[in-house]
């Protein structure tokens, strides 16, 4: 008879549209989010706002879609960690992992529909965001309670991971990849992007900017690298004041300053999406080439980057195993 505790583990994501026609209906269900439009009254008003937003940027954002093939990896990649992290989990527990993307399939309701198929002795919530936000995490856990009926389960939040060592280790190792691909590495300037957010949430207690420049600060020092780098913020939407510099603006004052060689790291996505393959690797691509920056490389996502799922198996087992070790199955010295 095995064992093994019967573990259920939620993997939360933004999502993206896996084809054209579902860019529309997919901005629609980001802009009903209450946390991305929320003013007095709006309760009244997001749904048609939502409809008009979304219909009017429609065809811009397929364009950006389009350029990268069609749709968003961001579901096959997702997929690629859940079964990853199974496997990594196997030796401990009976893993059981269903992903609820945000704002499109699978989502919460989906993830739950395939959680309740069989019993469980406990539940992890583990959202992708190593940074904690109320626009992402929390949006995310919102959406759960929402929906989420059993309450008899035992129930583990990991809200934040920015500072494990094993994630980490993870992004060091990426970054040493891209820095020994130019001739120069110790000249190349290091470019850490995030996603941005309105000031006014930060204002309100946000914690999202101070665990990003904390976790460049972790990476620096682990990583003991002498380059210069820059911090920025990425993907702005409306006329509200967002974290500045954007990824824009750093990029085009570092080239008037006479930098040549630039690596940008997407510090808060662990997979490829819309920001990292358009908005990096295209558009701030073609911007800097365009400055006089001779060699622009990007990093890589964390996608399923062993290291990446020792940390995450380390996490899921720390709350339902606490003094449980890495497994040994997972290889945390190379990597994907």
């Amino acid at each position: 008879m095995d064992s093994r505790k019967k573990v259920g583990v939620v993997l939360f994501q933004l999502g993206g549209p896996d084809r054209l026609d579902a860019v529309q209906p997919f901005l629609y269900n980001l802009f009903c989010d209450p946390d991305i439009i929320n003013f007095p009254a709006a309760w009244l008003a997001r749904r048609p706002l939502a409809w008009l937003i979304s219909s009017l940027r429609a065809q811009h954002v397929r364009e950006h879609y389009a350029a990268i093939g069609g749709g968003s990896p961001i579901r096959e990649l997702t997929e690629g960690q859940a079964l990853a992290l199974a496997d990594a989990l196997a030796p401990w527990v009976e893993p059981q992992i269903v992903i609820a993307m945000r704002y499109w399939h699978p989502s919460t309701v989906e993830a739950i529909r395939r959680l309740t198929r069989g019993p469980l002795d406990e539940l992890v919530l583990l959202p992708l965001y190593p940074q904690y936000s109320v626009a992402t995490t929390g949006s995310s856990l919102r959406e759960w309670k929402r929906h989420w009926r059993q309450g008899a389960v035992t129930t583990h939040v990991i809200d934040r991971f920015y500072s494990h060592p094993l994630y980490l280790s993870a992004l060091v190792e990426r970054i040493e990849q891209s820095l020994a691909e130019f001739g120069r590495p110790a000249d190349v300037h290091i470019v850490f992007s995030a996603h941005g957010l309105p000031v006014n949430l930060i204002e309100a207690g946000d914690p999202y900017q101070r665990e990003i420049e904390e976790t460049v600060r972790l990476l620096l020092q682990q990583g003991g690298w002498s380059n210069p780098t820059t911090l920025c913020y990425q993907s702005r939407i409306g006329r509200q004041k967002w974290l500045e510099p954007s990824l824009t603006d750093a990029v085009e004052r570092l080239a008037r300053e006479g930098v040549r060689q630039m690596l940008v790291v997407p510090i808060s996505f662990v997979t490829e999406h819309i920001e990292t393959l358009y908005e990096i690797n295209l558009e701030a691509r073609v911007l800097a080439g365009s400055l006089g920056v001779e060699d622009f490389a990007v990093m890589r996502a964390l996608d399923s980057s062993p290291r990446f799922i020792a940390a995450l198996a380390d996490l899921v087992l720390q709350a339902v195993l606490p003094g449980a070790s890495v497994p040994a199955g997972v290889d945390t010295h190379s990597a994907s």
